[in-house]
């Protein structure tokens, strides 16, 4: 219990065998249920966290995927057994030893203390992070952070890629846990279902770990094209859900103007160019309609972002 409150962690896990049993061993004493969520791992990843439950039956849970389904997949699992057995809060933590557990009372505290629905760790808070993190999965997670900023709404969150969180039951009990994105970005996905519903989220500062042997399945110049997609796809899913089907906002009509202008300005400009190039000459209609639409264009999308910056201010 922490602060009379019921904790249970939640670890997604896949051929983490070496990392596993340091993680189970260094839980904090006040988390209830450690659930670790098997997804078809094909080492001795399972052997280990059977030792370890061998030793602390009533404290420990083991679940198995029949499939690999991904870190989402496995979390869903988790999450779900979480919200049937009634716990109040749900951390999750990985496999791979990334996340302190000296870093779990902060983001336990905005949850049990009702400043928050959901906390989320941030590594890039510190100058540590700089020098810690792999330089390409930093400047990777720096821009997918600016664009789950655009995505999801919540304009105050960084380092988007850090799954290292804690939600309370409401979140647990409201989000439909089978439609969440199953893969690499998964946290973007989640922070856009949570944005739905106008939950609170904070970010809380951690501690970045790394080099302790995890061995990372990331590939950087996949996953952010990939994940980019998946954001461009929900932020007009938001939009829809919350500012036309939900309620209603301007917004969304700033958005398709500053989109629609800034398209046309990319066809003006080609045009320009072409006469340039072939008939060393300028139409002035041409150049006017382009610095049109890109003034008009990038002033609509900043008005945008204004409106749901302001919107959503509430939900930090």
């Amino acid at each position: 219990m922490y602060s009379n409150k019921s904790i249970a962690v939640v670890i997604p896990a896949y051929n983490a065998e070496k990392l596993i049993g340091k993680v189970i061993g260094t839980m904090p004493e006040y988390v209830d249920k450690i659930v670790v969520v098997d997804d078809k791992s094909q080492d001795k990843m399972i052997e280990v966290v059977e030792g370890c439950q061998r030793k602390q039956p009533q404290r420990i849970v083991l679940l198995k995927n029949e499939t690999n389904e991904g870190c989402g997949g496995a979390l869903a699992k988790g999450y779900k057994w979480v919200r049937d057995n009634s716990f109040d809060v749900a951390v999750r933590m990985d496999a791979d030893g990334q996340m302190s557990p000296k870093d779990m009372p902060a983001l336990l505290d905005p949850i049990v203390h009702n400043q928050a629905d959901y906390s989320k760790g941030n590594r890039l808070f510190t100058g540590e992070a700089y020098r810690k993190i792999p330089k390409v999965r930093y400047y990777g997670n720096a821009i997918l952070s600016l664009l789950t900023k655009m995505a999801s709404g919540y304009w105050h969150v960084a380092d988007s890629q850090s799954g290292y969180t804690a939600m309370n039951r409401k979140v647990l009990e409201t989000i439909d846990w089978d439609k969440m994105y199953k893969r690499y970005g998964q946290p973007n996905d989640l922070l856009v279902l949570l944005n739905i519903y106008n939950f609170h989220v904070k970010d809380v500062p951690v501690t970045p770990v790394y080099n302790i042997g995890e061995k990372s399945g990331i590939k950087i110049h996949v996953v952010v094209f990939t994940i980019s997609w998946l954001l461009w796809k929900r932020f007009w899913w938001r939009l829809k859900e919350k500012y036309v089907i939900r309620d209603f906002h301007p917004l969304v009509f700033f958005y398709l103007l500053g989109m629609f202008l800034l398209l046309a300005s990319v066809a003006l400009f080609a045009r320009l160019v072409i006469f340039w190039v072939t008939k060393d000459h300028i139409p002035p209609i041409n150049a006017l309609a382009w610095m049109f639409s890109v003034a008009i264009g990038f002033q609509s999308l900043f008005f945008a972002m204004l409106f749901d910056m302001q919107y959503n201010k509430e939900r930090r």
